[in-house]
């Protein structure tokens, strides 16, 4: 993904949100600050695999969403995903996170050799200054939905779920498939309610540019508000 590609969509995000810009690009710098550059033969093991990406929600913890996690050639959660998968005995093959929750899984996770990208965004420096010094660098990949800088890269994506989807496209999967997605869950509160709408919008748009259907929006489709999207 082009940064002049996904900018139109950060634009209308940053509108819809009423989020700074400015805010994003500091947070984007600081991590700059804190990291080196990734190698991304790290996650060499992405191209041509079947990925699943595991989002947090409450069906992640169905057996049927389980086993075809623990089925998966490589896994890529998000979050606290990553808990939930490694606690039934599913070990995740990379993490996307913007550090809200679970630090101490993310330092873990590049001390044993586990590739983490850390995302920067304008309310999250603290945390970033906590956690990243105390992570294994080496592991860390850098992320940012503002323009990239330095090490710090942009694969597109918003939340940590659909930022998950874009890196592994960015990384040459050959198919997604998705479990642990809940677009509906009522125990979410507004705003993540409304970040769940744009990560479903994305992934609408990741489809479109992968030429596969994802099942995860099967019947959901015709009600995605896509107007803020490049699709021809």
């Amino acid at each position: 993904m082009d940064y002049h590609e996904w900018e139109p969509a950060y634009d209308a995000i940053l509108a819809d949100f009423g989020f700074d810009r400015t805010a994003d690009e500091r947070a984007r710098d600081a991590l700059a600050d804190l990291t080196s550059s990734f190698d991304l033969e790290r996650l060499a093991f992405v191209r041509g695999a079947r990925v699943v990406l595991a989002g947090a929600g409450p069906s992640l913890e169905t057996d049927a969403a389980l086993e075809t996690a623990r089925a998966a050639e490589v896994v890529i959660a998000a979050s606290t995903a990553v808990d939930v998968l490694e606690a039934a005995g599913v070990e995740v093959d990379c993490m996307v996170t913007d550090l809200d929750k679970n630090p101490e899984t993310v330092e873990h996770l590049t001390r044993r050799g586990t590739p983490v990208a850390v995302h920067a965004h304008g309310d999250n420096v603290p945390a970033l200054q906590t956690v990243v010094p105390e992570c294994d660098q080496k592991f860390v990949l850098p992320t940012t939905q503002a323009e990239p800088a330095r090490p710090v890269r942009n694969f597109g994506g918003f939340t940590d779920g659909d930022r998950a989807a874009f890196l592994a496209d960015h990384l040459g999967a050959s198919r997604l498939r998705f479990v642990g997605w809940d677009f509906d869950d009522p125990a979410v509160d507004p705003t993540k309610s409304k970040k769940l709408s744009w990560a479903e919008r994305l992934l609408y748009w990741l489809e479109h540019r992968r030429g596969e259907n994802f099942s995860v929006l099967d019947g959901r489709r015709d009600a995605i508000d896509v107007r803020a999207l490049p699709i021809e």
